[in-house]
């Protein structure tokens, strides 16, 4: 049994053997790292680059982080204490972090233990709440149209799409075809509501089921085709087949100062979870 405390890796088999059953005990809480770590461990990419932490006690994991290449660090929920003794430890061995995503607490906790431990000033970039499905509800009245899961001939429109949902919600980098293969976009399974006439209006990406959680993402409607129940039908249709795939855990994730997609994920039986926050160090 390893000594108590935080323990780094970049094996990836190695940290899933270990962490692998607690990523899988609260799979809504923890969609991100399920569905980040699964990439890595069945692709490879980024693999040998990305560190690796479990946090143990008496030979269980009680928490886990992942820091990816120029990314954020990815640490599952934290006590304020265990946010404090991981920044020290990534502090000593002279990690360089480009900032923290976790939910609210955690997240915030973490900063101000990194500017406590190095000086880094933080800056405030990210808040999103998780939702979790409760009871499917198809919103009344339905649109006129159709559900058509995507094929070869929408390859251009998907990245088009997507490229528009980085830009509307300012999430960097931007992406266009030559970087769509390595982006968090390229391994989703995408659906569209479309016109009866075949005309697709609104899109929604989903995962793979990973530990009976799948996570809809993105939900992309172009601005001038909004407010027509267009977004509601379409994630309707992505939620009922991941349930229909076994997934246990539906999940996505929303801006809260939407009041407007907020209201809708409510609506169609989506539950708040927690809020996440994101904050760049410099």
């Amino acid at each position: 049994m390893r000594a108590d405390g935080w323990h780094i890796t970049e094996d990836v088999d190695d940290f899933l053997s270990r962490a692998g059953d607690f990523l899988r005990s609260r799979p809504a809480l923890h969609t991100m790292p399920l569905t980040v770590v699964e990439k890595l461990r069945t692709r490879r990419t980024d693999a040998e680059a990305t560190v690796f932490g479990l946090l143990e006690c008496r030979g269980e994991v009680h928490a886990i982080f992942y820091r990816r290449p120029t990314r954020r660090l990815n640490p599952t929920r934290l006590s304020p204490e265990q946010a404090d003794t991981l920044a020290a430890h990534l502090a000593d061995l002279g990690h360089p972090l480009a900032g923290v995503t976790a939910d609210h607490d955690t997240a915030t906790a973490f900063a101000e233990a990194w500017r406590r431990h190095t000086g880094a000033a933080r800056e405030h970039r990210l808040r999103v709440r998780l939702y979790r499905l409760g009871t499917l509800t198809p919103p009344e009245p339905v649109p006129t149209g159709r559900v058509r899961v995507e094929d070869a001939r929408d390859r251009e429109q998907v990245i088009r799409w997507c490229s528009e949902f980085v830009a509307a919600v300012g999430e960097a980098p931007s992406m266009d075809a030559a970087s769509w293969a390595a982006s968090r976009y390229a391994d989703k399974r995408y659906t569209f509501w479309e016109t009866p006439d075949g005309t697709p209006v609104s899109m929604a990406g989903s995962t793979s089921v990973v530990a009976g959680m799948v996570r809809v993402d993105p939900v992309y409607t172009p601005a001038h085709l909004r407010g027509r129940g267009y977004a509601g039908a379409v994630t309707v249709e992505v939620s009922r087949a991941a349930l229909a795939a076994g997934a246990t855990d539906v999940v996505l994730f929303a801006d809260p100062a939407n009041p407007t997609s907020n209201a809708l994920y409510q609506r169609i039986g989506y539950v708040p979870v927690t809020d996440f926050a994101g904050y760049d160090f410099s």
